[in-house]
């Protein structure tokens, strides 16, 4: 007995079967998690290291390279880069696919203990971690208010963080652009000259008398009571009434030779929204939540929180789950469409609206079916499998149709329905069964596969996969069963009944009539075919070979470019520009945007909004009205951009499309070119020379050398001879030189379970020129004091902004930018001109092209 034998002969059971799998399949669907793409863990693990006010050059040489030299070892290892900047070390480990990531890192954690007590004394200790995309911040929500910063960032840090760090699903908040409060210690050189005394004295008397401690245990009668010292601040004036001991045995307060105040510290970052001081909020989900779930949960903290806080506005200023809603309600709308359209073409070919019915009930069943099974795996619903759900709804009625037809063929031969059901759906059993099999074998490969594409593939062909598989199933079981019970009356192609009424058909004999004349034209034109088999297989041939050849012509990239209505101004402002100057460069820009028509939200966002980010932040992202609201796209609203900026002066300005298409995948370029070799400036040299000729190549909008040089720097070299009569060491000098002018924090105050910095260094106006540092006094171990400017010698340089190397190997990476579709071929030219470049001895090229890779 075969399986639509049983479902002809069980209809009961079949139904209820049918109606678990459809309560079972939208269970699953409203329980499916929202998401852009897959999961995709990339095998990638940094080692991040700091190491304090040193040079790039110094961090490479004292802790990159000992760290490198030892992870070059780890097992599974398939490309290393690394990246020195000032005070901080980034090697990057990239492992071969399907590598357990887990173990990874346990055995670079290992390697790293081996070369660790090398590493020098003022390195922090080594931090690895996988790299995770989930760490860029998924919502971004601007907080401001008819108040001073200052006051505002208290209101954000101390009452609204703490709401958004409870939502299900957050793994951090983190804020931007407000100032913290601390005491500072503005102490004078003359009085610390005069008193004898100096700023690492005064740290060490502050941090020594700040401090509660348990002494120990002693006895009253029978109970043992715990003793403890309290010295702790209570306030800023405990601070200023400090006595401090001098070496005559005299006592002075720290307010006679310091100006103590209660204030706030420089401000590092700035946010604006629309215009509007505001407090950033970057919220970033935990790594196994759900972004659109997480995103909904904070909107709604958000709006709660705006009705608890009135005095305060929430202005959302990205959200990554309204993309990814608007593309899969699209993509939802795609797919519903083309189920009804399957729908309305077999009802024009069958001309019977019981037999469509089938085909209209097995559609939605496969596809439930096919939600129960993906929530069983785990999957989500995103891009990669709504597309393929997609494309699975024209093939999921290829096996009902024919089992339909073969049905509806015996029925009209005067068969009972139930032995028609029976009949047909047996002589066609074989054929559905080897026609759908041969279809999954097309996309199992691929689904096996590794790779990038073969995890980012792996969901799109399991779908496919399982809505083909539950499309046989129920062509076999569930269309026999309903053919058996609607196909019971008379079979016409002519009327639709409804109830006692028939409605005739006008149109459709039309389409009939055109149907058979094709056929009969088919007939007569394979007749002819088959009259000159020679000149149809030449031409097949000939057609195959063109195909061949146009598919060089065709453009390739990984992802099509998207409209999702948001774009960044990224400003590149030279070494040493102060946050005041930066705000000033960014204001101008923002004026100019502010008057784009289509313009819905404006944000600056200045300085490191995570962890992740390297360096200072300077951008502008621009939020436009929803499509259907404006008549240029925002590739349109970029190209004009790019025009009436052209010539802003000041900055350079690189004006992008923002993707979460490209979801972190290699470089932001279009084609990234590594020169390697040993010195910088004959890389960069090296560089410029080939962006010139780059920049000649037509499409090529751009082409830029990331090496810059970094911030000007001031090397205050020991004249040791001098410095030895005073006692005083390069440690000392350069220990006394960090707490003046960048100052120290000493120990904290502690008020309503808040605390507070106390920074201790000199005025402003020691920091403000050359010369006046010039007049900081340093003391030795002698006791005598003298200023910096006479032990010294001052020179000026230009540090590299970071020192990047690849394999072990210094490099630096030409950015080229194409306009058009057809990367290919377009990077095919610029490699052609680098391929003919002389490069010197000992200096390579590598080329990878991030959206056609």
């Amino acid at each position: 007995m075969t399986l639509s034998s049983i479902s002809i002969k069980r209809p009961i059971a079949t139904i209820m079967l049918m109606l678990m799998v459809v309560v079972l399949g939208v269970a699953s669907l409203m329980g499916l998690p929202q998401d852009l793409f897959p999961k995709i863990e990339y095998p990638v693990a940094l080692v991040m290291t700091t190491y304090g006010n040193a040079s790039p050059e110094e961090v490479e040489k004292m802790v990159t390279e000992p760290l490198e030299q030892s992870l070059a070892s780890v097992e599974g290892l398939d490309e290393m880069m690394s990246m020195s900047m000032p005070g901080k070390s980034i090697v990057m480990v990239q492992f071969q696919m399907d590598t357990d990531m887990n173990f990874a890192t346990l055995n670079m954690r290992e390697k790293i203990a081996m070369v660790e007590s090398y590493l020098p004394d003022d390195a922090g200790d080594p931090m690895v971690m996988k790299m995770d995309m989930d760490a860029i911040p998924i919502t971004q929500i601007y907080v401001s208010g008819n108040m001073p910063l200052s006051q505002l960032n208290s209101q954000v840090e101390d009452n609204v963080v703490n709401y958004f760090e409870r939502v299900a699903g957050v793994a951090s908040v983190n804020v931007m652009g407000g100032v913290d409060k601390e005491v500072s210690v503005k102490v004078r050189q003359d009085k610390l000259s005069g008193y004898d005394l100096t700023l690492a004295q005064l740290a060490q008397i502050l941090a020594a008398e700040n401090i509660n401690m348990p002494s120990g245990d002693v006895s009253k009668g029978d109970t043992e009571i715990v003793v403890r010292t309290m010295g702790e601040f209570k306030s800023v004036d405990d601070i200023r009434n400090l006595p401090v001991t001098l070496k005559d045995r005299s006592i002075v307060r720290l307010s006679d030779i310091a100006s103590i105040s209660d204030t706030y510290q420089e401000q590092e970052s700035v946010s604006r929204i629309d215009g509007k001081t505001a407090v950033g909020i970057f919220v970033t989900k935990q790594s196994d939540a759900n972004t659109v779930s997480t995103s909904k949960e904070v909107i709604k903290e958000m709006k709660e929180l705006q009705k608890k806080f009135p005095n305060l506005t929430f202005t959302v200023g990205f959200n990554q789950a309204d993309f990814i809603q608007q593309s899969i309600h699209s993509v939802s709308e795609s797919a519903i469409s083309g189920a009804i359209l399957a729908v309305l073409v077999v009802f024009m070919f069958l001309k019977n609206i019981r037999s469509t019915m089938v085909i209209a009930l097995s559609i939605p069943t496969s596809l439930l079916t096919t939600f129960a099974l993906m929530k069983a795996m785990g999957m989500t619903l995103n891009m990669i499998t709504l597309c393929s759900l997609t494309i699975a709804v024209g093939m999921l009625v290829d096996d009902s149709i024919v089992v339909l037809e073969n049905i509806f063929r015996v029925r009209q031969d005067s068969s009972g329905a139930e032995e028609a059901a029976e009949k047909g759906s047996k002589e066609i059993f074989l054929a559905v069964v080897s026609s759908t099999l041969a279809k999954v074998v097309v996309f199992l490969p691929i689904a096996l596969s590794g790779g990038i594409t073969g995890m980012m593939f792996k969901d799109f062909c399991f779908t496919i996969i399982i809505a083909l598989m539950a499309s046989l199933i129920v062509s076999l079981t569930v269309v026999p069963m309903l053919c058996s019970k609607l196909l019971t009356k008379g079979l016409s192609t002519d009327y639709i009944r409804f109830g006692k009424h028939r409605y005739k058909f006008r149109y459709l004999h039309k389409f009939t009539q055109f149907i058979e004349d094709l056929k009969e034209s088919y007939g007569q034109f394979m007749k002819k075919a088959l009259n000159m088999r020679k000149r149809v297989i030449a031409v097949c041939i000939a057609v195959f070979v063109v195909s061949i050849a146009l598919v060089g012509v065709v453009g390739t990239e990984l992802m099509p470019e998207s409209d999702e209505g948001t774009f960044t101004i990224n400003v590149d402002v030279p070494y040493g520009t102060s946050l005041k100057d930066k705000d000033k460069i960014l204001t101008k820009i923002e004026d100019y945007v502010m008057n784009i028509p289509e313009m819905e939200h404006c944000t600056v966002d200045i300085g490191q909004t995570s962890m992740m980010s390297f360096g200072d932040n300077c951008s502008l992202s621009v939020t436009l009205v929803n499509k259907q609201d404006r008549k240029r796209s925002t590739k349109d609203v970029v190209r004009q951009a790019k025009k009436d900026l052209a010539y802003f002066t000041g900055a350079e300005l690189d004006i992008k499309e923002s993707s979460s298409l490209s979801f972190g995948m290699g470089t932001q370029s279009d084609l990234a070119i590594d020169i390697k070799g040993k010195e910088l400036d004959q890389l960069d040299k090296i560089g410029s020379e080939l962006c010139k000729k780059i920049e000649k190549v037509d499409n090529v909008v751009s082409a830029k050398v990331d090496s810059s040089e970094g911030d000007p720097e001031v090397k205050v070299v020991l004249n040791r001879s001098t410095a030895a009569y005073y006692g005083i060491t390069a440690s000392q000098l350069a220990n006394g030189l960090s707490g003046a002018l960048s100052g120290s924090t000493a120990t904290k105050l502690k008020i309503d379970g808040e605390e507070i910095e106390i920074n201790l260094s000199l005025p402003k106006e020691y920091s403000k020129s050359i010369e006046n540092m010039k007049q900081i006094t340093i003391t030795g171990s002698t006791g005598l004091s003298v200023p910096v400017g006479q032990i010294a010698d001052l020179e000026f340089d230009n540090s590299p902004s970071s020192v990047n190397r690849m394999n072990q190997q210094r490099y630096i990476t030409i950015a080229v930018d194409i306009q058009g579709n057809d990367l290919g071929k377009v990077s095919k030219d610029v490699l052609k001109i680098v391929n003919n470049y002389q490069f010197p001895d000992g200096y390579i090229y590598e080329a990878g092209v991030s959206r056609s890779k």
